[in-house]
């Protein structure tokens, strides 16, 4: 996901997200396997009525469960449920602010099918707008928990499932959403019904659709993966020809960390909150991003959400680096093949002030365990920028090979699961041969960075280059940090407040530069003596 915000959202919408009923913590007595979402959608007003089938495996008994779904509010905002079934049985129910509570007595371990009919004006979640063009849209928009302001869900994480989408809606719409396209048959009255299926499992962050008219194009296809683009028509010619760069960076992302799991890949112009949203296999970007020049950025940040935050999803939202510090670092990588180490160079450097800058207003580890619900906060430096650095500062100290193959290890084990940073440790780890916890401690579960103060005193007589480097911050890193005096580059094993070396040299040094190719996160100050 990009961060940047398209339009700021209200304090009431924000609020429900803490209203959530996590019915995946541990101890939950649900496991949902299947949604089919049937909805209906109309010009005449912003009225959804669903039909949801979802298909549950339990695995405590239990007397009633829960799934989150936000209830229609004061301001008639709000889903409200009519009938929920068991083979055509009718079922008890009651509904709160954010969850519909179901009794019925379930024996585990089984397996069993609920239909839940509803309807509302979606309070968020589903946006429903006009373009700039004045034309009707609707697009799904639920990150981070947003899913049960309009479908009935397990709105976690941690519960993954496969998902249909059945839409109907006016004839003169193209639908779009996660997975292959099974049918689209016209109905009277002008409508038509479009049917999506994703057989993948995902989390409800990433489960949407888009409903609008598009003008659609077949970019072409990478390893058998058909790459499309659906933008509004009338910016199709600026559109087609922005969104078409897709067609490179998807094989650079299948040969550095695997097979790409969807069945295909469409780019989405949209209109929602965030820059980009990497929905599975239908990522949804900005309306004005079909002209915009860092377009290509974009779409690398977002097509590598396909393997680090769909594949491989956060267990939680303190994980959440998992997600979008890999989706920095990978479009990093990216750009690095394509354009060359002065690109990543001048990148990292920029995003090394962005993590200085935030930690400035707000000192908190990368895996910021204090935020509760108001999971917005989180899209931040320390999950983006820092999140990237330390993945940067990892292939540095095992190497690209060694970086590479723990990656794509990581992937393939929890590609369709969840996993935690110690999880990816772990994994890098077995791939590395090392201890790498003191390292993961320090970069992500400690806030701040090292700030050093370096200085330096050339002795022309013993002809001996004396440097003395002090860690200013209170807790103490180690870490390897590069030294080029004049063209030369010394590499200096930092542990202790205080590290002093001698380097032979036969005059005085022209030039001495810390951290030359940038491959630490820390804040220098050079003194000469």
């Amino acid at each position: 996901m990009l961060k940047k915000i398209i339009y700021l959202i209200s304090s009431a919408t924000v609020g429900f997200f803490s209203l959530s009923a996590h019915a995946q913590v541990p101890g939950s007595p649900i496991d949902v396997q299947h949604y089919n979402f049937a909805l209906q959608l109309n010009d005449v007003d912003n009225n959804i009525k669903g039909e949801a089938t979802v298909a549950i495996k339990f695995l405590k008994s239990t007397s009633s469960f829960s799934l989150d779904l936000v209830k229609k509010n004061t301001a008639g905002k709000g889903m409200t449920v009519s009938s929920i079934t068991e083979n055509g049985k009718n079922l008890k129910f009651e509904q709160d602010s954010g969850a519909v509570k179901i009794y019925t007595t379930v024996v585990a371990p089984s397996r069993h099918s609920y239909v839940i009919n509803y309807e509302g004006i979606p309070a968020d979640g589903l946006i429903i707008s006009t373009n700039n063009f004045g034309h009707r849209t609707f697009f799904g928009d639920n990150w981070p928990n947003r899913a049960h302001n309009w479908l009935p869900c397990v709105d976690a994480l941690a519960d993954k499932a496969t998902v249909d989408f059945v839409v109907t809606a006016p004839d003169h719409y193209q639908v779009v959403s996660n997975g292959l396209k099974l049918e689209e048959n016209a109905l009277p009255n002008n409508l038509k019904l479009t049917h999506w299926q994703e057989n993948v499992a995902l989390p409800t962050k990433v489960m949407v659709i888009g409903v609008a008219e598009f003008a659609i194009d077949h970019t072409g296809d990478v390893s058998g993966i058909p790459i499309y683009t659906y933008v509004f028509p009338e910016n199709k010619e600026a559109g087609f020809k922005s969104y078409a760069i897709a067609k490179e960076i998807l094989p650079f992302f299948i040969k550095k960390v695997g097979p790409y799991s969807y069945e295909k890949l469409a780019n989405v112009q949209s209109k929602t909150i965030f820059g980009g949203m990497e929905n599975a296999s239908a990522i949804f970007y900005f309306e004005e991003s079909v002209n915009d020049k860092g377009i290509e950025e974009l779409m690398a940040h977002e097509i590598a959400h396909q393997w680090f935050g769909d594949g491989a999803s956060e267990k939680t939202f303190a994980h959440l680096w998992l997600s979008e510090g890999f989706a920095t670092y990978m479009t990093n990588l990216y750009l690095e093949n394509k354009y060359g180490a002065d690109t990543l160079k001048k990148r990292l450097a920029a995003d090394r002030k962005t993590v200085f800058d935030f930690e400035k207003k707000r000192m908190t580890p990368v895996v910021d365990t204090a935020v509760k619900n108001q999971y917005m906060q989180l899209l931040n430096a320390n999950s983006y920028q820092k999140g990237g650095w330390v993945l940067h500062m990892l292939r540095r100290k095992l190497g690209d090979a060694t970086f590479w193959k723990g990656v794509s290890n990581y992937y393939t084990k929890y590609n369709g699961r969840n996993a935690n940073t110690a999880d990816l440790c772990l994994v890098m780890e077995q791939a590395s041969g090392q201890n790498l916890k003191p390292f993961f401690k320090q970069w992500l579960r400690t806030a701040g960075h090292p700030d050093l103060k370096l200085t330096w005193l050339y002795d022309a007589a013993k002809e001996m280059l004396d440097i003395t480097i002090e860690q200013k911050q209170s807790y103490l890193y180690e870490f390897p940090l590069e030294i080029a005096v004049d063209d030369h580059i010394h590499s200096i094993a930092v542990k202790n407040i205080t590290t002093t070396v001698q380097i032979p040299l036969k005059a005085k040094p022209q030039a001495i530069n810390i951290d030359p190719n940038v491959n630490l996160l820390a804040s220098f100050d050079v003194l000469a003596k």
